[in-house]
């Protein structure tokens, strides 16, 4: 190896270890906030299906809201750490307190959504008992709305400045605060009436005002944190710093809204086929629901990376940000995808006894294998391009590879014999990976273009 290899090589290897570093902790953040569902599943479902059904449809609701909003601001993430790479950290807690006056119409929007869910429901005649429990459920936990948005906004300041660990703290300790409240409020101790799957949303607002208040106290407390002068009353920023938030967060918020639209309508179409078709691709998606928290921690990594890289003005510094980001995301997608064809049965046994759902899993589990190393490439890609602040080509590239042809292909393979048999759950699954497949190639050329641009931008 001679020393220009050597030193690419030593690049390399320094840029892996700061996007590991980077993106360890905010890995850790997501798997606690998705425990606080699974938590919720498991000590409503002890009460009975009913209170169990309740939290599940109305889970269907919260979900997406949830996604949209996280969505949106993460624009921050990338607005911060261009600053901080140009020396204007003082700037950033003012752009995220004008952030805040922004979102605020979001917020107000959500809340009534939530509130006012029931009607949903009864437009779906979803059953009267089971829509009674998810709309108090929704209203419920509308009252945490407020503190998951401030939570989300200083959580992407803080990350943006390159400090993940504290939101990763924070998630874990949110973690027993979550439990203990579904105790007191389903099972109805200590005074509480027992509120059943009810309960859950009261706890799910509990937790997340606890996670707000831990992250303002952090903010204001940790000394590293005044640099960003968040309260420093006196210090401004722009309406256009403002309003930026929402150029930049809408098409990612929305981007994450047709991702998981995808799946509830693929979910109701593939219901007719019956129970085992149903939850064999439930226990596929909700297994590649988790395995994808790796490749998405190291996107949001690289966007931090290249944010910080684009501030300080090194485009080439940012080139190899993403370059070498996309090439970690696929090396662990190979890996985890291994994984998957080798114990793909063991995983499937971890859901359910029932051999027939297994071996229907099995043969979706092997397709779901293919499927992480097209999902950790775009996700690669579109972490990149959010470092670049580029989102609104991005979310009509991933529009066109979902909805254009992804779901036009799947309903085809699955539920028709247009192809010849029809596949079924395969079918989707199939479609899938051919549609992330095109979105990670669309994406990779708009990256090339995007990181070319800059550099060209910055040179003259």
């Amino acid at each position: 190896m001679n020393s220009s290899n050597r030193s690419q090589f030593k690049l390399f290897k320094t840029e892996a270890g700061l996007l590991i570093a980077l993106a360890a902790p905010i890995l850790a953040a997501q798997l606690a906030q998705q425990s606080l569902a699974f938590i919720d599943t498991v000590m409503a479902g002890r009460v009975g299906a009913t209170d169990l059904a309740g939290v599940a449809v109305g889970g269907s609701i919260w979900g997406p809201l949830f996604l949209f909003l996280y969505g949106v601001l993460l624009a921050i993430t990338p607005m911060v750490s261009q600053l901080h790479g140009a020396g204007k950290t003082a700037e950033t807690g003012p752009l995220v307190r004008r952030g805040m006056l922004v979102i605020l119409p979001l917020v107000v929007i959500a809340v009534l959504l939530l509130r006012s869910a029931g009607l949903i429901f009864v437009w779906m005649a979803v059953d009267p008992q089971i829509a009674t429990i998810a709309a108090a459920y929704l209203k419920a936990i509308s009252w945490g709305i407020p503190a998951i948005a401030i939570f989300f906004l200083l959580r992407n300041l803080s990350e943006g400045l390159g400090l993940t660990r504290p939101s990763m703290v924070i998630g874990l300790a949110s973690i027993p605060v979550n439990f203990v409240a579904n105790y007191v409020f389903i099972y109805g101790k200590f005074g509480f009436p027992a509120m059943g799957g009810v309960g859950c949303g009261w706890a799910s607002a509990l937790s997340l005002w606890f996670m707000c208040g831990c992250m303002l106290l952090t903010i204001w407390r940790v000394r590293r944190y005044s640099m960003t002068h968040f309260f420093d009353f006196a210090k401004k920023c722009g309406a256009d710093d403002g309003t930026q938030v929402l150029r930049i967060g809408l098409p990612i918020g929305l981007a994450l809204l047709v991702e998981a639209s995808i799946f509830a309508v693929i979910a109701l179409f593939l219901s007719p086929l019956g129970a085992l078709t149903v939850a064999s691709h439930q226990i596929t998606l909700n297994y590649s629901s988790m395995i994808f928290m790796i490749p998405l921690s190291i996107s949001s990594a690289i966007t931090i990376r290249v944010g910080y890289a684009i501030g300080k003005q090194r485009p080439d510094r940012a080139r190899l940000t993403h370059k070498v980001g996309i090439k970690l995301t696929s090396a662990i997608a190979v890996v985890t995808a291994t994984l998957t064809l080798i114990f793909a049965r063991h995983i499937a046994a971890i859901y359910t006894n029932d051999h027939q759902v297994i071996a229907i899993a099995i043969s979706l589990l092997y397709l779901n294998a293919f499927y992480q190393i097209s999902d950790a490439i775009q996700v690669g890609a579109a972490g990149a391009l959010r470092g670049y602040k580029d989102t609104r080509v991005p979310l009509l590239m991933v529009v066109i590879a979902y909805w254009v042809i992804g779901m036009p292909l799947g309903y085809s393979l699955a539920l028709t014999d247009f192809w010849g048999i029809q596949l079924g759950a395969k079918g989707f699954w199939i479609s899938l990976i051919i549609g992330l497949s095109v979105a990670a190639i669309l994406l990779g050329i708009r990256l090339h273009k995007v990181s070319r641009t800059n550099k060209l931008a910055i040179r003259s």
